[in-house]
């Protein structure tokens, strides 16, 4: 059986998911182990072998914890993993087998909602807790910042998303609040103590409203897995716990898994220290670069290092470039897919050359037969893009560009889900406050004077009937209240419910909002989705944690044209690939970005980002460097200008793998014409000497 299971792996892959073996007790077990999938090497068939390795030497899937970073990570890995097994038992027993589930899979955040709503009790917390997300996070500390009179000071104090960012690096990394200002946001050092209250009053209003934010979810399970007994019990749940991208886990996250199993007993973690570019979010890559010592005896380290996306010409410039790294595991990757090309490093003069550079090369690859969907556009921030999205528009070449406006960030979503919210929880004031107004005459004043009676009535729904609303909200007040009252019933099925807190909404929707016709159509989207979940209750925890996106700053409509091309920041493009990639601004300043050059960790970080541009490339990489940037805050057709230098990362040896381009190529003069040289009439140099003589 083991040798069918691994029939479509190589040797590596094989060892990898085949790791450990039958104890004297009759279980499958093993060790701590580390794998190290490079780039392309087929990470997550290997993880999905695991798993089905591990089913079929009769582990409970209920005793699998499989870690993530998105829900549809964990959805495919275990499609994968149940196709893999229910093959092997249909050649082993004939017949359909039966079904494979694993109840344990899913995100960092959505597990640990999990696990908090059911031991609530053990760590002084209300199970029925509301999760909210970035966004009215940023709301609750804007309305604390104005509370606490930070909003009026003569001095710059940091606005709601600055202060959430400072409080979610604070508590990921476990660091002092002075060291993540040092470090991260130098400027906002002498509001420390300023800073210290507001984050005091956010915790203590979130606990008051039962609300947590996505960083509570990992620190409450992190303060559970602080006592032993509990840590003990967690850990007893499972038998095998297995981490996805583990090089982009955080200290919580990481001191999580280390805290189930502190022996390391049946722990896999999955990963690529070489592609660890998210420490603005708190990841830190000593965690996989340290995970083998974490245990007694080390964990097992095996490397993946056949790579089947990319030709070997690319390979050989990205081996190049993360070779000069100064700390890492070494591996070097090998193509599946034969030599192929070279990539090339491309002079062009300035912005402007760079995108007609670019659009020459997509239109000339598209003629050649690669979709414009196969095409790839990576620079490392969202600006770099401007000029060529506006030759884009020129040459009508429809566009898609990565990291637009997540769906649930529109209004009216917000307002839909809002209404749920707080029925679900009656002491979400973020979302009472939402509610109340979008009533007409409910400004902020009736609005608090509401929810001060309604919450000295204990915040029971019907409550809320004995507030006396202004007139011109008299009515849909009225109907609000019969609304959640029947809605936030213990008893009250969840079939429904959107549907019913749709109609209510649907007068104010078309009173408040353009578009209402187009805006009314996602509503009924988000009712067609609500079908999917058992609850109101994994609904909005789903949705909050896991929120489905829209692709933003669009050419015009590009699913109405036959292609388009893909623009996208590095950071976005992480896990991707294409036939054809540009990378936009290699040049120092860019990459490596010029705040990030003052201290060692973070260049060794931009290399790392430069290689995962490259190791998106599948057939052909054009690295371009532009000789001159404009300076910006001058006229629209100013010539003030800088030089850009060569990348740091572009050493010899990486040059050496990499064939160098001149765009537009000189231009030979016309037959017919002599070189300068050669018609030289007047000797001006004699004359100008003539002047000292």
């Amino acid at each position: 059986m083991a040798a069918m299971l691994t029939d479509p792996l190589n040797a590596a892959q094989s060892l990898a998911a085949r790791y450990g073996g039958v104890g004297p007790d009759g279980r499958f077990a093993a060790g701590p182990l580390l794998i190290i999938a490079g780039a392309g090497t087929g990470k997550t068939a290997t993880l999905a072998h695991r798993v089905a390795h591990l089913l079929l030497a009769g582990v409970d899937p209920a005793r699998i914890l499989l870690l993530t970073f998105s829900r549809r990570a964990a959805a495919e890995m275990t499609r994968r993993a149940e196709r893999i097994v229910s093959t092997a038992l249909a050649e082993r027993h004939g017949g359909s087998p039966p079904a494979v589930r694993l109840p344990w899979a899913g995100t960092f955040h959505s597990v640990a909602s999990r696990i908090l709503r059911r031991h609530a009790h053990d760590i002084g917390l209300d199970p029925g807790f509301s999760i909210i997300d970035r966004a009215d996070a940023a709301d609750l500390i804007d309305v604390l910042r104005h509370e606490l009179g930070l909003s009026a000071q003569a001095r710059r104090f940091p606005r709601k998303d600055t202060c959430l960012a400072i409080y979610s690096h604070r508590v990921n990394t476990l660091w002092p609040l002075k060291r993540t200002l040092e470090e991260h946001w130098p400027w906002c050092v002498e509001f420390e103590p300023e800073l210290m209250a507001l984050m005091r009053a956010y915790v203590l209003r979130k606990q008051a409203e039962n609300l947590l934010d996505y960083d509570d979810l990992l620190l409450y399970w992190h303060g559970l897995l602080k006592d032993p007994a509990l840590a003990g019990e967690q850990g007893a749940l499972f038998d095998h716990v297995l981490v996805d991208e583990y090089q982009d886990t955080n200290t919580l996250q990481a001191e999580i898994v280390l805290a189930m199993k502190p022996r390391g007993d049946g722990v896999t973690v999955v990963g690529d220290d070489a592609q660890s570019i998210y420490s603005f979010r708190a990841a830190t890559v000593d965690n996989i670069l340290e995970f083998p010592q974490r245990f007694v005896p080390p964990a097992t380290v095996i490397a993946l290092e056949e790579n089947y996306r990319s030709t070997q010409g690319v390979l050989d410039s990205a081996n190049a470039l993360i070779g000069e790294a100064a700390r890492q595991y070494r591996k070097q990757l090998t193509a599946r897919r034969g030599a192929g090309s070279r990539p090339c490093l491309v002079t062009v003069a300035d912005d402007r050359a760079q995108a007609d550079y670019v659009v020459a090369g997509v239109l000339a690859a598209r003629e050649a037969g690669v979709a414009l969907r196969q095409q790839a556009v990576l620079f490392r921030s969202g600006s770099h893009s401007a000029q060529l999205e506006l030759e884009l528009l020129r040459h009508k070449i429809p566009f898609v560009k990565y990291g637009g406006l997540k769906f649930l960030e529109a209004a009216h979503i917000k307002d839909l889900l809002a209404c749920l919210r707080w029925i679900d929880n009656p002491r979400h004031r973020l979302a009472a406050f939402r509610v109340l107004q979008l009533m007409p005459g409910m400004g902020p004043g009736f609005s608090d004077r509401c929810f001060a009676g309604y919450a000295a009535g204990g915040f029971a729904l019907d409550a809320l009937a004995s507030f006396r609303a202004p007139p011109a909200a008299r009515d849909v007040y009225a109907a609000w209240v019969v609304v959640a009252t029947a809605l936030g019933a213990p008893d009250a099925p969840w079939a429904g419910q959107l549907e019913r807190v749709r109609d209510w909404y649907r007068p104010l929707l078309e009173a408040r909002h353009d578009a209402a016709a187009v805006r009314a159509a996602d509503l009924e989207q988000l009712v067609r989705l609500a079908g999917q979940f058992p609850s109101r209750e994994r609904f909005l925890t789903e949705l909050t944690l896991d929120p489905p996106q829209a692709t933003g700053d669009l050419a015009g409509p590009p699913l109405l044209d036959e292609d388009f091309l893909i623009l996208s920041t590095v950071h976005s493009a992480k896990g991707l690939e294409w036939n054809s990639v540009y990378v936009l601004n290699v040049a120092d300043g860019n990459f490596p970005n010029e705040f990030a050059c003052g201290k060692p960790e973070l260049l060794e970080e931009e290399r790392r980002l430069l290689y995962v541009a490259m190791t998106r490339a599948r057939d052909t990489l054009h690295l371009i460097q532009p000789l001159r940037y404009y300076v910006t805050e001058q006229p629209r057709y100013g010539d003030r200008h800088v030089y850009g230098a060569t990348s740091r990362f572009l050493t010899q040896p990486v040059l050496a793998t990499l064939d160098r381009v001149t765009w537009p190529a000189a231009v030979a003069p016309a037959p017919g014409i002599a070189p300068a040289s050669a018609r030289a009439a007047v000797d001006v140099g004699a004359g100008l000497r003539a002047l000292w003589d």
